[in-house]
């Protein structure tokens, strides 16, 4: 199976990115009230970044292959 388009990873990228980024603002910013921006920034991607990389994104782009093969299949 090929893997899928430059637009299809952007759009599963981003569908890891928004939600983790949304939660971590909601949570851990408030928990850093005092600290500067850019160590709240760089906290909040020390977590982003590994959960979308090892956790999120697999998981999506194996639901993508799912798809996709049920769509190929049905084609």
């Amino acid at each position: 199976m090929k893997p899928p388009s430059i637009h299809a990873r952007a759009l599963i990228t981003w569908l890891a990115i928004f939600p983790l980024v949304s939660i971590g603002f909601y949570t851990v910013i408030p928990l850093m009230a005092g600290a500067h921006p850019l160590l709240k920034v760089f906290v909040l991607t020390l977590l982003v970044v590994p959960a979308a990389v090892y956790i999120v994104v697999p998981n999506l782009m194996k639901v993508y292959a799912k798809v996709a093969a049920r769509k190929s299949a049905g084609a």
